[in-house]
């Protein structure tokens, strides 16, 4: 059961996509307080759990700490960040009470999660309106698929999208290209995708290709296509000002940029220097913006990433102008000014929330602050794009994914989890944060395998690699400055092959996995805890995760281990892929297990009375053969396939679902 409560006049997100009437009264669960703005206060038992909130760090359970629904450029992921590029406002509280929240709010929402106080939880904000969605269910997991029910069927990507891919910002030509294709067809290493960051834009205009490296694309696009290669450019929220450069003049000219108080097009720099943001919130502007990826797709473009849509601010006029006031008074020797201050003011350059409070965005003839909705920015980004591609190609998928986003969002795009680092301790958060982002919509998620910043080791790039071989976007990803991570680059390729080579086996089982899903507003990942409700250590297990109905992953995430410790909620047999191309299988039964992974093995764990069709080896998606499957499992139990041409959105026709018999 789901009740609907508004407190004020709330901005409509259209996160949800249900009509659903306002309850009356106070909800079931804690209590309200709009004394100063907004706060639900709840008083949490010892043993409850808190599932939810999406891209945040930490846990799974989401218990003892502080969160902050700002999307925001933080490319530092410690363990006290509080906010990140997403901005995910629902939470399962299970326990002796159990129940989910919505709070469809486009502006800065504070989670304390016995934080303030170990039995409290508390959700503020500043303003008072918005509306609260309170979900009453059997499980959590009920509540969860009840909860996806109302916010719309997640998005879903062309099939040749869970192919492996490499990108690194700093390809800037032709060659760096044909480099990595290279490296990858030659040492047999499978990949489908190659990524263009910043570098392929004539000084980073989006909706432009550099004049002198990428002469006649279509044909580059092509050349890439006959090499079952796809490329995959980089759109950033910011567009450059300059006179002559079309986009600019038209978002000028028909007032589709967001604007100041006074009426002028609001200015800060990003990449190309200074730039306008888009108004992507105004249906006029979204539409305007959106229409412009046809330059790339009519050019045999099939797929993109969107980018510093929080929107990052590299910092605006003001905030530059008082910087350089404060330099000068220091430089003169200003009596109490010191290094400090001069630090100070140049660290609040980037992103200062002075800056998001001084533009504004035109919905329905209301002229809204930015920071009031500054959630939404990513979200309606990537939903431009979206929508266009409905007009131009209506039956047609194209990859999209975004790094800011809002629930509501999910139905346009995937997420990647944004400027990680090469730590080990980053690839737990990554696995950490996949159900956390099932459970708000986003299906098609992954983290760039490797890491962005700082340089990776041999061993933490197979080790991450072991876990994207399972995530839907398998994404190899580095900055500019660190040391080359393609997989080509560490000396024997052997590894390297066999474990992506394990994704491409896969690809039958996780493609039909995600598809269901997707279809029915289900989960692709789960914690062990939805599926074993009754098991009291289940619940407290953060590292590992059911994926569809079949199979258990345990990645090791630690650095020099020979395995890990696992924990079996049942009987289940693990298999191990094996880098001569065999499998080791074995069944163990319930209980807690050491299980013995070599850093160039890619174990998986079948449950009991399941089984999972895997393929002959291949080097691109459209290469694996899914009329030849075995089935790996229990014998005598079946699986159903779904299969459709991954590239149309011919969902529901029943040929596209077959019973395979192991």
């Amino acid at each position: 059961m789901i009740q609907k409560y508004i407190y004020g006049n709330p901005f409509e997100t259209e996160a949800v996509t249900v009509s659903l009437p306002a309850s009356a009264g106070q909800p079931g669960y804690g209590t309200i307080d709009l004394t100063d703005g907004f706060c639900f206060a709840y008083t949490m038992t010892d043993t409850d759990v808190v599932y939810g909130l999406g891209e945040a760090s930490r846990g799974i359970n989401k218990r003892g700490y502080i969160y902050v629904s700002h999307c925001n450029d933080t490319p530092e992921h410690t363990e006290d960040l509080r906010s990140m590029y997403g901005a995910h406002n629902f939470l399962v509280v299970d326990g002796t009470q159990t129940f989910g929240l919505f709070i469809d709010y486009p502006g800065d929402l504070t989670f304390d999660i016995g934080y303030t106080r170990l039995d409290a939880l508390e959700i503020s904000c500043a303003g008072s309106d918005l509306a609260l969605y309170v979900i009453e269910g059997e499980n959590p997991y009920d509540i969860v698929k009840q909860f996806r029910k109302i916010i719309g069927r997640s998005y879903i990507p062309p099939k040749f999208a869970f192919g492996y891919s490499q990108s690194r910002w700093g390809y800037k030509t032709k060659e760096d290209f044909r480099k990595v294709a290279a490296g990858y067809r030659e040492n047999h290493i499978p990949i489908d995708m190659i990524y263009m960051d910043i570098d392929y834009m004539q000084d980073y205009k989006d909706f432009t290709l550099d004049e002198e490296n990428f002469s006649d694309f279509p044909a580059f696009v092509q050349e890439m296509k006959e090499q079952n290669l796809r490329l995959i450019p980089i759109i950033d929220a910011g567009v450059k000002v300059e006179k002559g450069y079309s986009i600019y003049e038209e978002g000028v000219e028909n007032r589709y940029f967001c604007q100041r108080e006074d009426g002028s097009d609001f200015t800060a720099a990003v990449w190309p220097g200074d730039t306008h943001f888009p108004d992507v919130l105004n249906p006029k502007a979204r539409e305007w913006f959106g229409g412009h990826y046809k330059f790339l797709t009519d050019q045999g473009i099939e797929g993109f990433w969107n980018d510093m849509n929080e929107p990052a601010i590299f910092y605006s006029t003001e905030g530059k102008e008082e910087a350089e006031e404060i330099m000068r008074r220091f430089l003169s020797k200003e009596e109490g000014l010191s290094l400090l201050d001069v630090q100070e003011a140049l660290a609040k350059l980037a992103n200062n929330p002075k800056d998001y409070a001084a533009f504004y965005h035109q919905v329905n003839g209301e002229r809204i602050r930015h920071d009031k909705v500054n959630n939404l920015f990513g979200y309606n980004m990537t939903r431009a794009a979206g929508e266009a591609f409905e007009r131009f190609a209506p039956n047609t998928r194209f990859l999209l994914f975004s790094r800011s986003s809002y629930i509501g969002m999910h139905r346009y795009g995937g997420i990647w989890t944004g400027d990680n680092k090469s730590w080990w301790s980053h690839l737990l958060l990554n696995l950490k944060m996949l159900p956390s982002l099932n459970m708000c919509g986003f299906l098609y998620t992954g983290a760039d395998l490797g890491g962005f910043g700082a340089d990776t080791t041999r061993d933490l790039l197979l080790r991450w690699l072991a876990l994207g071989v399972f995530t839907p976007l398998m994404r190899n990803h580095a900055a500019w400055g660190t040391r080359e991570q393609e997989c080509y680059q560490f000396g024997d390729t052997a590894d390297f092959a066999h474990v992506i080579g394990v994704r491409y086996r896969l690809v039958p089982y996780l493609y039909s996995e995600y598809m269901k899903a997707a279809l029915s507003d289900d989960l692709y990942f789960k914690p062990l805890s939805f599926v074993y409700p009754k098991d009291a250590f289940a619940r407290q297990v953060e590292d590992q995760l059911i994926l569809g109905d079949e199979i258990m992953i345990a990645p090791v995430y630690t650095q020099n281990a020979a395995g890990r410790y696992v924990y079996l909620p049942e009987e289940m047999k693990l298999v191990k892929f094996l880098p001569d191309g065999s499998l080791y299988e074995e069944i163990l039964p319930a209980g807690h297990h050491y299980v013995e992974i070599a850093l160039n093995e890619v174990a998986l764990f079948i449950r009991q009375g399941k089984c999972i069709p895997v393929a002959k080896p291949a080097e691109y998606v459209d290469a694996i053969d899914t009329t030849n499957l075995t089935l790996l499992g229990y014998t005598g139990t079946s699986y159903e396939l779904y299969e459709d041409d991954g590239v149309h959105k011919d969902y529901e026709n029943p040929e596209n679902r077959r019973i395979l018999t192991c």
